[in-house]
């Protein structure tokens, strides 16, 4: 149990850090900057404020204890669906290049953290249980 609270905690700490500070971090420094990654995938660079207010969002959901798995189950998925298109944008826009599967990297980090966080929850009573509808 413990060693997947801790692989939890460095997962998810990288999350925040990655996902939430740096972005953040670089909106508020250098605006510029944090929409350049956007237009170069060619996507209005309003997008890029959308996509780092979400980051950001997230990024503090997955930290904050104790809310319902229901959240943090839609929070990683948001996740995923950000890190898999992130890297179908750069396959499209630079090929098989290292860029490409950075995202995916960062998806598996995200896979690791989701994982130890339901390993470390399952043997509390879930405050929303799943009906199953016959």
């Amino acid at each position: 149990m413990k060693k997947n609270k801790i692989i939890f905690w460095t997962t998810t700490v990288f999350l925040f850090l990655f996902e939430g500070v740096m972005p953040l971090s670089a909106l508020i420094v250098a605006p510029p900057q944090a929409t350049a990654g956007t237009i170069y995938l060619e996507y209005p660079a309003y997008f890029a404020y959308v996509i780092i207010t979400f980051k950001v969002l997230g990024s503090i959901l997955l930290v904050i204890p104790g809310l319902p798995r229901p959240v943090k189950e839609w929070t990683y998925a948001g996740f995923a669906f950000n890190f898999i298109c992130a890297s179908v944008s750069h396959f499209v826009i630079d090929g098989f290049a290292f860029v490409s599967f950075f995202p995916l990297i960062i998806l598996a980090i995200a896979a690791i953290s989701y994982v130890t966080y339901f390993k470390i929850h399952q043997h509390t009573k879930d405050p929303h249980p799943r009906v199953a509808f016959s």
